[in-house]
């Protein structure tokens, strides 16, 4: 089955080297700061960064119930790539999310594809706001990265 129907993929440069946003997509404590949508907090459970490894984020939403985000790395290239079966309860489930880096110089190109186990599932994802959704995460990343590089 052809994967690109079902893909959705968002690409971003950050100004920011390579090895500064492979942290902060594998650290939890940094985690933590950036993996939800503005005004909203995470809560690291479980995260072991390792192929086979669980991760599971908890945030709280403003209607007082809990979203969960939880998954199981299945490959992990350091400083190049971190595929994880993924869902996101109660909007996504089964889906895989592959985070892909490449240097650029002092910066990083970042692709992020979310795959989803159907064409169906990916344009009802895409019309309940899933682009919006992630943007809104990885300008909580670029905001943290910038942070991290004034340390």
């Amino acid at each position: 089955m052809d994967k690109s129907k079902r893909t959705v993929t968002i690409e971003r440069t950050f100004n920011a080297p390579i090895e500064l946003v492979w942290e902060a997509w594998t650290q939890p404590e940094h985690i933590a700061k950036w993996w939800s949508p503005k005004g909203i907090e995470t809560k690291v459970i479980e995260h072991d960064f390792s192929i086979g490894g669980k991760w599971k984020y908890s945030m709280p939403m403003p209607n007082g119930q809990n979203f969960i985000a939880d998954g199981e790395y299945i490959e992990i290239v350091k400083l190049v790539k971190i595929i994880s079966l993924a869902n996101f309860k109660p909007m996504t489930e089964g889906v895989e999310i592959q985070s892909l880096f490449e240097k650029n110089g002092k910066k990083t190109n970042f692709t992020f594809n979310i795959v989803h186990p159907t064409e169906e599932y990916r344009i009802q994802q895409e019309k309940m706001g899933i682009l919006n959704g992630w943007g809104s995460v990885f300008e909580r990343l670029e905001t943290l990265l910038i942070e991290l590089k004034l340390k």
